[in-house]
């Protein structure tokens, strides 16, 4: 008897409650897929593929960029390794290929949990739990990652949803994006200064196609209507859904409208990313948060079609 091939993003732990199916992975604990109503929310991956593109991933402990991998703390150097190669970065946190464990699962949630060991360029201990819920609202994801180790460590975390926008194409979605600050980033995708977005490409104020922008922004300064920010993806022909996050916690978004490319598997989408700090904050110190021993950073984010 032949052994079954093994998924490349190990254990599928699937939740299926009322019109929602939802499947979180082992690696990275990130969303592969969410649909409801047949229809898929999130434009995820199949389960016999690896994630690409950062499909659902959490970024820990931090989102985006370092410049050279190379940052300094607590009067210590630091050089991790360069994972995004071509343009010489860190990138996108140390879990994203990591096993993460299943830790409960009811009708209508799944939590999973990861601890982040010392390695190379990283000197701490971290405890990440992260809670996917589906409720006839939506999505509610809470993450809570702790320092259990000695040591105040810095940190920052994102979240990488693509909302599913099928077969219309990029230039057509419309999208509303509350912030009033955009970072300008350098050819490495490193910041080189944020500005205002008012008379700028970046206004996304009042809802706007896309057209022939391309985004891979970041976006400060948001608007926040009862403790939350929200932005809205709505695409012909699927409707609209909106993306929120706890403004105290996760005060920064990114949003990027690239496509998956031609090779890679996957449904198109419209990312849009909650984050605590922009690229490169573990050197510029931008937003970035330190956790004393003991000490834990809360995070809720979620996706509400309508």
């Amino acid at each position: 008897m032949s052994t079954p091939t093994p998924s490349p993003t190990g254990e599928q732990w699937q939740l299926s409650t009322g019109t929602d199916e939802l499947v979180v992975v082992e690696v990275g604990g990130g969303l592969r897929s969410w649909t409801r109503d047949g229809v898929d929310v999130l434009a995820g991956y199949p389960a016999d593929a690896p994630c690409t593109s950062g499909r659902g991933q959490q970024l820990i402990p931090w989102p985006n960029r370092i410049r050279d991998g190379r940052y300094g703390f607590g009067g210590v150097d630091h050089q991790l390794p360069l994972t995004e190669v071509e343009h010489g970065n860190a990138s996108h946190g140390l879990v994203r290929w990591a096993p993460w464990r299943l830790v409960e699962r009811t009708d209508s949630s799944i939590t999973v949990a990861h601890r982040l060991f010392p390695q190379p360029g990283w000197d701490w201990h971290l405890e990440s739990t992260t809670t996917y819920a589906v409720a006839p609202d939506g999505l509610t994801v809470t993450v809570r990652v702790e320092n259990v180790g000695e040591g105040t460590a810095p940190f920052g975390f994102g979240a990488h949803p693509y909302v599913a926008i099928g077969d219309a194409r990029v230039e057509d979605v419309e999208v509303t994006i509350p912030g009033a600050t955009w970072v300008e980033v350098d050819e490495r995708l490193i910041p080189k200064g944020t500005h205002p977005v008012e008379g700028s490409p970046f206004d996304f104020r009042a809802p706007r196609v896309i057209g022939a922008r391309r985004l891979d922004t970041a976006y400060t300064d948001l608007e926040v209507v009862d403790g939350r920010w929200t932005v809205t993806v709505a695409t012909p022909g699927r409707g609209v859904v909106d993306v929120w996050a706890d403004a105290d916690a996760l005060p920064w978004a990114q949003v990027f409208s690239g496509k998956a490319e031609a090779d890679q598997s996957g449904e198109h989408g419209i990312a849009v990313e909650p984050m605590t700090c922009p690229p490169d904050a573990f050197r510029s110190g931008t937003s970035l948060r330190e956790l004393g021993p003991g000490e834990a950073w809360t995070g809720t984010w979620g996706i509400s079609p309508r």
